[in-house]
């Protein structure tokens, strides 16, 4: 007997501004390589039915439709930064449509944000038609469960903010880190599917780069990397693909669909 599998969908690999960035003339953002067209970071995560995003940015809306996602069971959010969470208002879709609030799942200091950024879907006079939320507060380490499926946070620095990152059974999703502390490291380890942000080659203060992250690829060893998060600084994705990435480690891309073993 098969032994039971999610679906991950890459709706977005981009970084916070997105391929192709407004204005930008350059050869990355005037590709024609569909690969090159990058929305804002964020999964979809299918298993038996059941349906879960992480993080809702910007572009949440198109990455729904152009992926016929009809239903959502949850969101679970890495950290509090536009690029995440802007796009939450358009849940009111599946609020109409499944007739309950949607459940959210982040730490306390990015539900607490989220109170702010979208004051008026908390107030105690709602104007109709308000998105519909339910919050629930998670912390590192400490496993929750979300449409059947055990996910474990994994605390990661994002300069110096501490975001999270995500396990579930040996598929670890993490963007926008620069540092992780060891312990939090061997959360990580025995991962056979690993999902880095590898923004591009220069130094940055908040992500890691080309060369840094494969060097902790390179520590975890999983039989599989991706890297997403991606500036349109790193290359066009084939001229990278070809040249400056071992043949374990692969840029994602929007629309890519993995299959991970749920045990």
């Amino acid at each position: 007997m098969q032994s039971p599998s999610a679906t991950i969908t890459f709706l977005g690999t981009g970084t916070s501004q997105g391929i192709p960035m407004i204005a930008c003339p350059c050869p990355v953002c005037c590709s024609l390589d569909f690969r090159d067209k990058r929305l804002r970071s964020s999964i979809h995560i299918a298993y038996e039915g059941q349906s879960v995003v992480i993080d809702s940015g910007p572009d949440f809306r198109q990455q729904m439709l152009r992926n016929r996602i009809m239903t959502l069971d949850g969101i679970v959010f890495t950290h509090e930064h536009k690029d995440h969470i802007a796009g939450l208002d358009d849940v009111r879709g599946y609020n109409f449509r499944q007739n309950r609030p949607m459940p959210l799942f982040a730490q306390q200091r990015v539900l607490d944000r989220l109170k702010v950024e979208f004051a008026y879907a908390f107030g105690e006079h709602k104007y109709a038609g308000v998105p519909e939320l339910e919050l629930y507060p998670v912390a590192a380490g400490v496993p929750f469960v979300l449409a059947g499926l055990e996910i474990t946070p994994i605390e990661v620095m994002h300069f110096k903010l501490p975001i999270l990152g995500f396990r579930i059974a040996d598929f670890v999703y993490i963007t926008d880190a620069k540092t992780i502390d060891p312990d939090q490291l061997d959360l990580i380890r025995g991962a056979k599917t690993i999902v880095f942000n590898g923004l591009q080659e220069e130094p940055h203060n908040s992500h890691f780069t080309l060369a840094e992250v494969l060097d902790i690829i390179e520590e975890l060893k999983p039989d599989t990397a991706y890297l997403t998060h991606i500036s349109h600084r790193l290359g066009k994705h084939a001229d990278v693909e070809a040249t400056k990435l071992p043949a374990n480690v692969f840029l994602a891309y929007d629309g890519l669909q993995i299959q991970i073993p749920i045990n």
